[in-house]
């Protein structure tokens, strides 16, 4: 029985038990002889009912994930390159190297059923070398840089609570939501010129992130899967302390709210569910 349905015979009862003072109703016509008594014990009856029903979206799942299970995973990546006497539209004379490299583990505890809380640590380092670069725009504009040396590293810890959903009854193929709290540090050593005209400057930053970042889960096995996330959403702090010469102190501070797919923050990495 419906609510409405519920409350409308709720509704007749008690006005039928007020006039009549627990009566019996006789049917006006002569043939029928059908009575209807009502008493105090069926208003109290109708009274203890729950008339409020609860909704129910009926959406079929399984557990992805589940209780009390350890998840341990690695992300690793490195770029290098190279170039000699490179040049692309205004680009020219390019010459030098560069690299990056970075690595984070993290560890999550799934403390309910396809939703776990955990930690993530990365280290990264990059290092830039350039002999000589120019910037032609014109015959009377040309800008030039030589032996730019650039030098940084950066640690970050971050906490992430993360809740699993299966792809229909699947349990091979898989999506993630997961929010994230870091925290960051690093410092870095850039210096331009060489010989007497050689000039440089230290940095140190602290940084700060809360994001959302969904992401797709392939089980290769019971005990390993292939991971793939793309930061979607979030607000980011940077503060920026430089030297210059070791005599002139700066300071620098950014802020940014990303409400957009960021194409250049999808990361792959591994996860292994002991």
């Amino acid at each position: 029985m419906t609510t409405f349905a519920k409350t409308l015979l709720y509704a007749v009862l008690t006005l039928c038990a007020l006039g009549a003072q627990s009566q019996t109703v006789y049917a006006p016509s002569a043939e029928h002889t059908d009575t209807l008594h009502i008493t105090p014990e069926m208003i109290r009856e109708i009274q203890a009912k729950d008339s409020i029903e609860e909704f129910k979206r009926d959406i079929e799942g399984v557990i992805f994930v589940p209780k009390g299970q350890w998840v341990t995973g690695l992300s690793v990546s490195y770029t290098q390159s190279n170039q000699n006497n490179y040049q692309f539209l205004v680009l020219e004379k390019l010459s030098g190297d560069t690299y990056s490299f970075k690595i984070s583990p993290s560890f999550c505890y799934m403390f309910a059923d396809d939703m776990g809380a955990g930690l993530k640590f990365a280290y990264q380092r990059g290092l830039t070398k350039l002999e000589s670069a120019s910037i032609i725009l014109g015959e009377d504009a040309e800008y030039s840089a030589d032996y730019v040396y650039a030098l940084q590293h950066n640690y970050y810890a971050t906490m992430f609570f993360r809740n699993y959903f299966s792809i229909g009854h699947s349990k091979r193929f898989g999506f993630f939501n997961e929010v994230q709290c870091q925290l960051g540090g690093g410092q870095s050593k850039l210096t331009n010129g060489a010989g007497d005209d050689i000039s440089g400057a230290y940095e140190t930053n602290f940084s700060l992130n809360v994001g959302l970042v969904p992401g797709l889960c392939l089980f290769l096995n019971n005990y390993s899967a292939l991971e793939v996330n793309v930061g979607v959403l979030g607000f980011s702090y940077t503060h920026t302390k430089t030297l210059h010469d070791r005599i002139y102190p700066s300071h620098r501070k950014s802020k940014l709210a990303n409400f957009k797919i960021n194409l250049f923050s999808v990361t792959f990495g591994v996860g292994f569910y002991i």
